[in-house]
């Protein structure tokens, strides 16, 4: 048996995928937490996220989008949490940075 270490990064929601490619996409703060939670009791040391709309499961950058699933994670998990940090290749340059200038990042706010 190998002695080599490993970090195992799970990409729980993609960034350009849709619910239309994908009956399994999670898109609700639920389902993004619950997939990120099950990934890293399955052995993901780092779970890397994006934000999803709920109602079409479009990348959201809103920090009312992270929150939810942030809070579960943090209060069930202690792996790693990767927020994205650019959103997708689809969105353009101003909707795709966050945080801007008037917000605080999820994890500055929900780590106090």
């Amino acid at each position: 048996m190998s002695s080599r270490k490993v970090i195992v990064t799970c990409a729980v929601t993609g960034s350009i995928h849709t619910p239309s490619m994908s009956p399994h996409l999670p898109v609700t703060a639920e389902e993004i937490a619950e997939a990120a939670i099950g990934a890293a009791e399955a052995g993901a040391a780092i779970v890397h996220l994006h934000a999803r709309d709920p109602k079409d499961g479009r990348p959201d950058q809103s920090l009312e989008r992270f929150r939810p699933f942030l809070e579960v994670i943090k209060q069930r998990s202690n792996c790693v949490v990767n927020i994205t940090t650019g959103g997708a290749s689809t969105m353009t340059n101003g909707c795709s940075r966050w945080p801007n200038s008037s917000r605080r990042s999820p994890r500055s706010t929900w780590a106090r």
